[in-house]
């Protein structure tokens, strides 16, 4: 089966509302990358997975989806959960030319700013023309506000994550913001604010990241 072009897999991956966040060629192939569209949240709420009442809905719908879809553009389904061992998703990313490491440690993108995730990619056999490299956004952002958006700053490209110190920020009503809307340093990116997610959205992912005792 010959590979689809690009404009053929983005339209597919988007009646999905998976939008194709960047490529790389690799061992004669491609990988193609998907992450959530800006329409993802209201279509995920809807599904079955999340209306079963059972763990990682968001996880088990991307195995499905990105699964079936893999299987109709005949490309092998990859994904960045699931291990050890994990795929090299954040290579994949770097590689593409739309994903950089932003000042405040963070994977950026050119288009989601620093809300960019990937739930899966497909692996084609064949090269598939992928487009002009981009470059980081950072670049011409001369306020750079993901570096002073924390609230206790936990981020940082030199010193990498303090995961203890936001933690334990995020067990204070302090935190509470952060818990219900998303990191304050993602939101602060002004390419993330054209991305914006819904803060529905952003609480469940944290409800996963953070706990409170």
């Amino acid at each position: 089966m010959t590979a689809p072009d690009l404009t053929a897999i983005a339209r597919r991956s988007g009646a999905s509302c998976l939008d194709v966040m960047g490529g790389v060629h690799e061992d004669g192939g491609t990988i193609i990358l998907l992450g959530p569209s800006r329409s993802f949240w209201p279509m995920m709420k809807a599904s079955p997975e999340m209306q079963d009442g059972a763990p990682d809905p968001i996880d088990r719908w991307s195995r499905r989806v990105i699964g079936d879809l893999a299987q109709s553009l005949g490309a092998e389904a990859l994904f960045p959960f699931g291990g050890p061992p994990y795929l090299p998703f954040l290579r994949w990313a770097m590689g593409s030319g739309r994903a950089w490491q932003s000042p405040a440690g963070m994977l950026v993108h050119d288009v989601a700013g620093l809300m960019v995730s990937y739930r899966g990619a497909l692996r084609f056999s064949d090269q598939i023309i992928l487009p002009p490299t981009s470059v980081s956004p950072c670049r011409t952002c001369p306020d750079q506000p993901c570096l002073s958006a924390c609230p206790v700053d936990a981020l940082s490209a030199a010193h990498g994550y303090d995961v203890p110190a936001c933690h334990a920020f995020l067990d204070t009503n302090a935190g509470d913001d952060c818990l219900t809307s998303g990191c304050k340093a993602r939101r602060a990116c002004p390419v993330s604010q054209s991305f914006a997610r819904d803060p529905e959205q952003s609480a469940f992912h944290m409800s996963y990241f953070h706990r409170r005792p």
